[in-house]
């Protein structure tokens, strides 16, 4: 893979046989990565389409251009994956939104809780919002994903258990300490045993730093998520994130 890659958006057709960058994409490749004309670069939409191009023109302050000299569609992973994230202090979901993205999530939706120490009005949200949807595309340049998850806008936990994209998914999980809570491992192992393959699509529903109120677990139990073990160890949210989409995208690989 070549060390250079830049994002596209909107989508240009596949067929297409230059593409213009837009003036942060271009200013970061030849003034911030160095690139120079006759390099190659791939170019790819989050979407899962690729473009290998050569680098024609441009130094960072007039439109860079490339030439394509091929195109090609990446297929899906395995596994989609959803990622309800309850918001984080700190640095914290800006790491999240990252690592979920190295590890292939397809949606990431940031929750409001009533737990969470991190309230926002709406014009502050929107610039998070913005923010993570930056950091996800700078993760996918770096690591070759050529997936860009969705992150939602800010949303109250309700909404998400009943939203489409959750409705849609296989298997709903949610964090939990519960006695009742089975491993991780063991439900996913009873899945494949049951249905002959792993899940198609996964729901992975984590809480804020103190967890979740008694209704809202009761709530997203109610509405048929599994409450899954992640061990012994009482994990930050960030690293119950991390764990679990890891152990998913790894049970789901060989299918």
């Amino acid at each position: 893979m070549p060390d250079f890659r830049v994002y596209v958006s909107p989508s240009p057709t596949l067929t297409a046989r230059e593409l213009v960058l837009s003036a942060g994409e271009g200013h970061h490749l030849v003034q911030v990565n160095r690139a120079r004309c006759g390099d190659p670069v791939i170019a790819f939409d989050g979407e899962g389409r690729e473009w290998s191009c050569i680098l024609e023109s441009g130094d960072g302050r007039k439109p860079v251009h490339l030439r394509v000299v091929s195109h090609f569609s990446r297929t899906p992973l395995p596994c989609s994956l959803v990622l309800g994230q309850a918001l984080a202090k700190g640095g914290t979901m800006d790491e999240i939104m990252r690592q979920a993205t190295e590890l292939g999530a397809a949606v990431i939706a940031p929750l409001s809780t009533s737990r969470s120490e991190v309230h926002l009005d709406p014009e502050r949200a929107a610039k998070k919002v913005d923010k993570w949807r930056v950091a996800t595309i700078e993760a996918a340049k770096q690591c070759g994903n050529p997936w860009v998850p969705r992150v939602e806008p800010i949303q109250p936990i309700s909404a998400f258990l009943t939203s489409p994209a959750v409705q849609a998914t296989e298997l709903r999980l949610v964090a939990s300490l519960r006695p009742e809570a089975q491993p991780l491992h063991d439900i996913l192992a009873k899945h494949r045993a049951t249905h002959g393959r792993g899940p198609a699509s996964v729901a992975w529903l984590v809480g804020p730093e103190g967890d979740f109120s008694p209704e809202e677990s009761a709530y997203a139990l109610a509405a048929g998520w599994l409450p899954a073990s992640l061990g012994p160890l009482v994990l930050r949210c960030d690293t119950a994130a991390v764990y679990a989409l890891a152990t998913l995208r790894c049970a789901t690989e060989r299918d």
